[in-house]
């Protein structure tokens, strides 16, 4: 049985992969090995028992050389950060969805599951509920509320605070390139899959942390920027005022629920939350983490936020538990596990700095104005 991972030098790609060759499977990688992800090119994890191709999902002639014989496909390459080339987004995330499941249909594969890699963000901001005038899909927060530190979302209707509702399938309303193209990529595996009879499977991911997860690029997590900046002994940083609830999920989660896709047609055509179902405030979380890492600094919050940021994003995850999945990883296996994997990696430079500086530079980041 041959299985492709996509991405699968990177952080869930590699972890997949490694189950899937525990199952058996003679596994095939793709992975452009991004620079901004991978500047050392292919990392050690990557087995020597893994077919790697060196190539770009959007590459017809590569995806067609790296589907032959494929029975899985796991399609786990994205292009993520806060840089504006919107159209890498699109072509990288969406574009590349397309092309598999034209080259399935081209090729005449006999593949029996795409499981692809959508996004919370796709949710965008999200539901809202007013106390006076009930739920609102919120159109996002205004660079103008931003700039004068106005971080809740606002009822339409009478301006005043709102409480987030949990994320459910039926929802989207992405608002920044990178969540556009997470919806596109799941709408172009699920409806095109539904009309040529290809079983596929979306999974919204929720923040997935642990082991693997790239020191370098600015996209990748807060775990990654906090322990940094930690093990330098300076303060996390955090943007607005630290009170956004977030959800995180254990790559080990994650991976058990691609293992579920593959196995049970009744994940077939439809999308799916991975999350852990509990929000956990910025402050939250950087007070577990310094706890853990026993140091003794308080965050900074300089007054900044990051242009696309949602203020709370919590998922719902009935709909997989009904299925029999449920996550077993709590948020201290996520630093257990994260810190244990960083201090035996060799080199830990101070990273942060250069991803820091990028956001800058693209307007990423920015401050509130004085009142």
């Amino acid at each position: 049985m041959k299985a492709l991972v996509t991405g699968g030098a990177g952080f869930i790609g590699s972890h997949i992969a490694d189950r899937l060759l525990e199952r058996g499977y003679h596994v095939r990688v793709v992975d452009s090995l991004q620079p901004r992800v991978h500047p050392k090119g292919k990392p050690a994890w990557v087995k020597p028992e893994i077919e790697f191709i060196h190539g770009d999902v959007r590459d017809k002639d590569v995806m067609k050389r790296a589907m032959e014989g494929v029975e899985i496909i796991s399609h786990q390459a994205a292009y993520q950060d806060y840089m504006p080339d919107f159209s890498t987004f699109l072509s990288t995330n969406a574009t590349s969805t397309a092309l598999i499941m034209e080259l399935i249909v081209e090729m005449k594969l006999d593949v029996k599951k795409v499981a692809v890699a959508s996004s919370q963000a796709a949710y965008g901001e999200g539901r809202y509920t007013c106390p006076e005038h009930g739920p609102f899909e919120s159109r996002g927060r205004s660079l103008e509320q931003l700039e004068r530190a106005e971080w809740e979302v606002k009822c339409p209707t009478c301006g005043r605070d709102s409480d987030n509702l949990l994320l459910e399938e039926h929802m989207h309303n992405p608002f920044n390139a990178y969540a556009l193209s997470k919806l596109f990529e799941e709408m172009t595996a699920l409806r095109l899959g539904r009309l040529h009879g290809i079983p596929a499977t979306a999974f919204r991911y929720s923040i997935t942390q642990g082991p693997r997860q790239s020191l370098y690029n600015s996209y990748s997590g807060v775990n990654r920027i906090f322990c940094l900046r930690l093990l330098h002994d300076l303060p996390p940083v955090i943007y607005e005022d630290g009170m956004q609830k977030r959800d995180y999920v254990h790559i080990d989660d994650v991976v058990a629920a691609n293992l579920l896709a593959f196995d049970d047609p009744r994940t077939d055509g439809e999308p799916f939350n991975v999350g852990s179902g509990r929000a956990t405030t910025v402050r939250e979380f950087a007070a577990e983490l310094t706890k853990m890492m026993d140091k003794d600094i308080a965050p900074s919050i300089p007054g900044e936020f990051r242009m696309g940021d949602n203020r709370h994003s919590v998922s719902s995850i009935e709909k997989l538990k009904a299925l029999g999945w449920a996550p077993k990883r709590t948020l201290s296996d996520i630093f257990a596990d994260y810190l244990a994997w960083i201090q035996g990696f060799g080199d830990v430079g101070d990273y942060f700095r250069e991803a820091d500086k990028l956001m800058r530079e693209a307007g990423a980041v920015r401050a509130v104005k004085p009142s």
